[in-house]
């Protein structure tokens, strides 16, 4: 009986294990955004995760709301510096939001200021 418990434990944490590898290596989807840089913030209360905004139109329907994972240091650098400012963002969409690591499934990788010469 307690074999029997002990490797349906190992099955279960396999699983699990299995789950949340899918979830944090395998990307959904990639690619670019590009609007006025609105919001950029450090939020949470156990687990600060990067948090902003980008407006890319006039309603507030052309919203685009992502997240930054706290290793991505040169990114949150330059979002802290184009706050205001036009900019492109390339990400990568989560099949679901960890956490840990965010609030939304949309993560940014790279970051560019979004001049006359590159558009």
């Amino acid at each position: 009986m307690i074999k029997f418990l002990f490797k349906s434990l190992i099955v279960i944490l396999l699983i699990v294990a299995a789950y949340f590898s899918f979830i944090y290596f395998i990307s959904y989807s990639e690619g670019v955004r590009a609007g006025e840089l609105v919001k950029f913030s450090n939020k949470g209360v156990i687990f600060k995760t990067w948090e902003g905004e980008i407006s890319q139109g006039v309603s507030e329907s052309q919203i685009f709301i992502f997240s930054v994972e706290d290793k991505e240091t040169k990114v949150i650098e330059d979002l802290n510096k184009y706050q205001g400012r036009l900019v492109k963002l390339t990400y990568f969409e989560r099949y679901k939001s960890l956490f840990w690591l965010g609030d939304t499934k949309y993560f940014i990788t790279k970051v560019e200021l979004n001049t006359p010469d590159n558009l």
